[in-house]
């Protein structure tokens, strides 16, 4: 294979919600009480129920110099256009050699948490479904064959979430955002009954559960003065926890064709969390009551969970320990993460000494089975490859934008960003959000 013929899949990216994409989706019993945009303390800040929230920070940085990463944005003018508009960032990706894209919120949260407890549930209800189907019909239609839908759903309702799942699948939509520990929002834990009728509308509208680090589970500041590289190396990883809460979780045996993403989780340390899965059943299942039908818990989990990769080097050199059919790439736009422009290179760098089906598999085709995507029947393969896009995106400037503006903080050249850095800048931004 040669890399122009590569063909990616993003199974994670971002949104960031142009201000005016609620309005035209509320029903008229809500109308005014859309989520909305406004500028308070120089900052463009989300409102929903009086409640502002808003600051973007890494959500948003791609574009820029790497020195002016941090929490700076603090508005759509301090961002690059491909971040919430929907025509330049089909131009990113095109520069990009990525093909199609699933894009989680950042507004409603990513599993639309923000949505979950808020006093007037009809009003809740009404945003979830308004973003829903503003996300169909104006990011994901307004460019055919580019992106894989994902809905949010209310979570303290199970029944009408089932309407919900069973209302966007019908619009083509197979994958739902959910926190990977609902616990932490002061929902019932994933082995209650509660989400029942959840796992039953997924599994028979073939709808994956994504669950994105940091949603449930999240890495933890070690201390204020840790340098907030030590916060940033174990994020992906920390998703470990409700990788094993998941796995002995009830629903795989109830619903069998369901299916969840670890999203962003990466892969490298997978092999090792199954053979401690199956050491932990095989050594305690006599007084724990484990049960996985006479299997091993790594056979469930290579049948149910999705893993999903942005870099990963010794991941890719071990695929024989883990099931290559549920392996998925991720770009990551427009987070700091994300290795926009070079996504298709450092993939090609990293993976191109596998076969070729093996190529296909973790850059395309598994998350195009998975998602029920298939954008080949909409554009023609020979248009989705990496040579035919970038071919596209000729007019595009990769180049770092120097000086986007924004916070612009203050920092010592003699020591790390800090823990406390970064949540004394949280807390001001939430100071200044409220005025």
């Amino acid at each position: 294979m040669k890399f122009e013929d590569v063909i990616l899949v993003s199974v994670d990216d971002h949104t960031i919600e142009p201000p005016n994409c609620f309005g035209r989706h509320m029903p008229e019993k809500y109308k005014g009480r859309e989520p909305r945009v406004e500028q308070r303390s120089g900052r463009d800040v989300w409102v929903f129920e009086e409640q502002a929230t808003g600051y973007m920070g890494l959500n948003s940085v791609v574009g820029r110099p790497k020195e002016e990463f941090g929490m700076e944005p603090l508005g759509y003018d301090h961002m690059r256009k491909g971040t919430w508009d929907i025509k330049s960032r089909v131009d990113d990706m095109n520069a990009n050699g990525v093909l199609g894209s699933l894009c989680f919120p950042t507004f409603p949260g990513f599993a639309g948490q923000r949505f979950q407890n808020v006093a007037d549930k009809g009003v809740s209800l009404a945003a979830i479904q308004a973003y829903n189907d503003w996300h169909v019909e104006e990011w994901c239609n307004a460019a055919p064959g580019r992106f894989i839908p994902l809905m949010v759903i209310p979570w303290w309702d199970p029944q009408a979430a089932a309407v919900e799942i069973n209302r966007m699948a019908k619009r083509g939509v197979h994958a739902l955002t959910l926190s990977d520990n609902p616990t932490v929002h002061g929902y019932p834990s994933i082995h209650n009954d509660h989400w029942d009728p959840i796992w039953k509308a997924c599994s028979d509208n073939n709808v994956v559960i994504c669950c994105h680090i940091g949603t449930g589970a999240k890495a933890v500041h070690a201390s204020d003065e840790s340098p907030i590289d030590a916060w940033i190396t174990s994020m992906p990883i920390s998703i470990a926890n409700s990788a094993a809460d998941w796995l002995w979780a009830p629903m795989w045996k109830k619903y069998p064709n369901l299916k969840m993403a670890l999203s962003e989780g990466g892969i490298g340390w997978i092999p090792y969390f199954l053979e401690r899965a199956n050491f932990t059943h095989h050594h305690h299942q006599a007084w724990t009551n484990s049960n996985f039908n006479g299997m091993d818990p790594s056979d469930f989990f290579n049948k149910h969970i999705i893993c999903c990769y942005i870099e990963d080097a010794f991941g890719l050199q071990n695929l024989d320990k883990i099931n290559v059919d549920m392996v998925t790439w991720e770009c990551d736009y427009p987070h700091s993460d994300c290795t926009w422009p070079r996504s298709a290179d450092i993939f090609w760098e990293q993976a191109k000494h596998l076969p070729d089906e093996t190529i296909n598999k973790i850059s395309h085709l598994n998350a195009m089975r998975e998602f029920s995507y298939n954008p080949f029947e909409i554009l023609g393969k020979e248009n989705c490859t990496v040579g035919a896009l970038r071919a596209q995106a000729t007019h595009v400037s990769t180049a770092p934008e120097l000086g986007m503006g924004g916070a612009a903080p203050k920092r010592d050249p003699n020591k790390p960003v800090t823990s406390g850095d970064i949540n004394s800048m949280f807390a001001s931004a939430d100071a200044q959000s409220a005025l």
